[in-house]
């Protein structure tokens, strides 16, 4: 018998935009500025859209596995591609989750071919990325829009949560998930998702696909919240009645 799919909650489906992998910022045709992001993340939220039944737009770095299938795959290189990308979809989407890891940086100049080896130093002139989920927030409206946040593991667990804290803040986030750097590559890792009034929610050690569906469960909860909230205020204030003082 054929495996049957969660619907969404209250059947809506809905459009759900999420970024994976790494950037590579390009020296020359050869060389460039990456991370070890390895997109699983990613994958373990597209499909845990796709299951829900909702349509999920997936913008992925360089990586080397496939992509889930039932999804719309768009592969970039760059984070200015990703940006563009991103952009793009997040005008048709009601919640977009950013778990791609952007390079900060990207070099002033890309040289062309691959310059030989001379045995000089040379000095590498960067210039800042774009905050891309910044980015997307700033222009949400009634949509979600939930981040990452990750930490070194020499630092712990409690600095991730202030560093997800600052980013709801800073970037007006609507949920921010807290991770350590061996979450990088791995099956599962120890991760806390803090909300929108600054509450931690601890998850402990939880593999990729579980913790995909409380992301997932927890952007679905929000997005119908704020949906609520815009229907009241469009219907403004009840009417008061005649009835005598």
């Amino acid at each position: 018998m054929a495996a049957v799919r969660p619907r969404p909650v209250a059947g809506v489906m809905r459009n759900i935009l999420v970024t994976a992998g790494p950037t590579r910022e390009h020296l020359d045709d050869v060389r460039f500025l990456s991370n070890g992001s390895t997109g699983r993340m990613g994958y373990a939220l597209a499909e845990a859209a796709r299951d829900a039944g909702h349509r999920v737009h997936l913008v992925l770095g360089p990586v080397d596995s496939v992509a889930p299938h039932g999804i719309t795959v768009e592969s970039v290189t760059s984070a200015l591609e990703m940006q563009a990308a991103a952009e793009s979809a997040f005008d048709r989407c009601d919640i977009a989750i950013a778990t791609a890891a952007v390079a900060d940086f990207r070099p002033r100049e890309r040289r062309a071919g691959k310059p030989a080896r001379t045995g000089a130093t040379v000095t590498l002139e960067l210039v800042p990325n774009p905050d891309i989920v910044a980015g997307l927030a700033s222009r949400k409206g009634g949509r979600v829009v939930v981040g990452f946040a990750l930490e070194s593991v020499a630092a712990g667990m409690p600095a991730a949560v202030e560093r997800a804290r600052a980013k709801l803040v800073n970037k007006q986030l609507d949920l921010v998930v807290a991770n350590l750097t061996d979450a990088i590559g791995a099956g599962a890792s120890e991760a806390v998702i803090v909300h929108a009034d600054g509450a931690a929610e601890h998850l402990g050690r939880i593999d990729k696909p579980a913790l995909a569906r409380r992301i997932l469960a927890a952007a679905e909860s929000l997005w119908q919240h704020k949906q609520q909230h815009n229907r009241v205020e469009q219907q403004g204030p009840a009417p008061r009645g005649n009835g005598a003082s």
